[in-house]
């Protein structure tokens, strides 16, 4: 083991968990998240009061989306040598100024500024979640740690479009989002009080990134995180008309579907966590094998509401633990540059959202929901293989 390797795996052992700041990373989380989706339920009353169509309105969920992916891959280096405490700190406090400047926004040009604000903060706070649980408690407590930070994403998925939906019917938009930058006022506090001081390694640069990536392992890793989360995404995003078009059911009916889904996700979330203390490989090879079954099966299938109820209810149980199960896999084969590789993550995701959604609008023209679906299962088990054939879980060494 190198002495970068050593020290980092030192430096993470931790031998009284800080739960109080576990908890705060996930509130922290489950405000971006939140406001990350809030504007797929507002995009109507958003483009009608700033006079613009929904489609260029759209466009700022775009800009939230590119500038975290740039962020993602720059703020280890750009912010080598900063407090990890003071720069999460930094990363909240901008989702709370990106919420109150679309509340007030006049106009496009601000909310899209607000919308890039939350960007950078999203894509910065994620990249490090991996690398600061390492450092808030033991390591073999990591997985449940992540577990924990992580169900903030599922919580959100449960919570944004209905309460953006609701309380944008009855309080207008901007209130949502004033709402919003309490939520993250609330992450602050709960961080500020309990995240304790952090140096960072001041050794990171850009040349690191690719040092990363050409480690053991970590190449092929970035591949199958990519397939993963491009499959999700295709099926996800085309969900609803599957269930309109496929599944035959109505706006009720698909509306308790999509709550099981987030339901089961949360849940696999904290599944996940307890899978990965007892096998991480196993868990990683299992989450997309049976989400792609899952999509094979949902695409054969026909209209069939209950069936498909269960089986969109499972995969998201299957995909909740999929976030959870990677991070930990960053903390375990890269712990000595695990910001840099959580920056990796965060990119192949947002890349894979993008190529998910533009792909499945493809296949869904050529083929309909069927046809996006089947695709899904089938990315999801080439995924699958990939990790089979050579996605280890031992640290990959630095290249000499």
């Amino acid at each position: 083991m190198n002495e970068d390797l050593r020290g980092a795996t030192a430096m993470s052992a931790r031998e009284t968990p800080a739960w109080g700041a576990v908890v705060s990373m996930m509130l922290g989380v489950f405000g971006l998240v939140t406001a990350e989706f809030l504007p797929a339920s507002l995009l109507t009353p958003i483009a009608r009061d700033l006079g613009v169509s929904e489609g260029l309105a759209g466009q700022a969920v775009t800009a939230t989306a590119g500038v975290a992916l740039v962020t993602s891959l720059l703020v280890a280096t750009v912010t080598r040598g900063v407090d990890r405490r003071r720069l999460l700190l930094a990363f909240s406090a901008l989702l709370i100024a990106s919420n109150l400047l679309v509340a007030i926004a006049p106009s496009l040009p601000l909310l899209v500024l607000g919308r890039v604000l939350l960007g950078v903060g999203l894509g910065g706070f994620w990249t490090m979640s991996a690398a600061t649980t390492m450092r808030l408690v033991p390591a073999a407590q990591v997985p449940r740690a992540l577990s924990i930070i992580f169900s903030g994403v599922s919580a959100a998925t449960i919570f944004a479009a209905p309460f953006g939906s609701y309380v944008g019917d009855v309080a207008g938009w901007r209130a949502v989002f004033l709402m919003a930058a309490g939520l993250g006022a609330l992450a602050l506090a709960v961080q500020f009080a309990t995240l304790p001081s952090m140096a960072s390694h001041r050794h990171t640069s850009l040349r690191t990134l690719v040092d990363v990536l050409t480690r053991p392992h970590i190449g092929l890793g970035m591949i199958a995180i990519t397939l993963v989360f491009t499959g999700h995404f295709a099926l996800f995003t085309y969900i609803r008309p599957f269930l309109e078009t496929v599944a035959g059911v109505g706006v009720g009916g698909m509306s308790a579907i999509l709550l099981g889904f987030g339901v089961a996700n949360f849940l696999g979330t904290l599944l996940g966590g307890f899978m990965l203390e007892r096998d991480m490989r196993l868990t990683l090879m299992a989450m997309p094998l049976a989400m792609g079954v899952l999509g094979l099966v949902l695409a054969g299938l026909g209209s069939a509401p209950l069936a498909d109820a269960i089986l969109i209810a499972l995969w998201g149980v299957a995909f909740g633990a999929v976030p959870v199960a990677w991070s930990t896999w960053i903390t375990r084969t890269v712990p000595d540059e695990a910001e840099s590789a959580g920056g990796l993550f965060v990119a192949a995701i947002q890349f894979a959202i993008a190529i998910g959604a533009a792909a499945g609008g493809l296949l869904f023209d050529a083929s309909g929901a069927r046809g996006v679906f089947g695709a899904a299962g089938v990315v999801l088990l080439a995924a699958t293989l990939i990790i089979l054939a050579g996605v280890g879980s031992r640290p990959a060494a630095a290249v000499a």
